[in-house]
């Protein structure tokens, strides 16, 4: 845990909710059949998500030595015979790292924020990864602010593709009310 926790650059305060959810995990014998590196790993991530602290599956699975697959499908499991409620993960959260990684403004990073809570109101994030989501909002905040970064550059940060940025910012912009042609002509 501590390994995984300084490579993600997270607080002592996770690593050691991380332990106690371990140590609870081990307790009531939910580790059989399961790697002591995946219980780990799932405790981190659980831990991060408690804490408010943004780290998604992959980044969590890119300090780990198990699959994305089954840090996911040992975090559910752990979530749910520990009865830790784990509330969906909000995009918003990913802003402030995300846009100081791609060096974009305060004011980028509070247009990406009404962008996602707008869409969000109407139901277009259920279901879509928050990381995605996040990364399409700063996309087109930073285009309606002139600030243009690459799908390829805000996809390298966020841990997406860039067809997940197109498909989510074009979403955006209609829920926005944003003409997607006149937004590219001002480019």
């Amino acid at each position: 845990i501590d390994r995984m926790a300084s490579a993600l650059g997270v607080p002592r305060s996770v690593r050691e909710v991380a332990a106690v959810i371990y140590r609870r995990a081990l307790d009531t014998d939910l580790i059989r059949g399961r790697s002591i590196e995946g219980v780990a790993t799932s405790a981190l991530y659980i831990a991060c998500r408690q804490e408010g602290i943004p780290r998604s599956l992959e980044e969590v699975s890119s300090v780990a030595r198990v699959e994305r697959r089954e840090i996911g499908r040992t975090y559910r499991y752990i979530a749910h015979e520990l009865g830790l409620d784990m509330p969906p993960v909000d995009p918003k959260q990913y802003l402030p790292r995300f846009c100081s990684e791609l060096d974009l403004s305060e004011d980028v990073q509070q247009r990406a924020a009404t962008i996602i809570e707008r869409t969000t109101a109407e139901g277009l994030h259920s279901g879509k990864s928050p990381t995605g989501f996040a990364a399409a909002a700063i996309y087109t905040a930073a285009l309606l602010c002139n600030e243009k970064r690459t799908q390829r550059e805000i996809a390298k940060v966020a841990q997406v593709t860039e067809v997940t940025i197109r498909n989510r910012y074009r979403e955006q912009l209609e829920v926005v009310g944003v003409d997607f042609d006149e937004l590219v002509s001002h480019r």
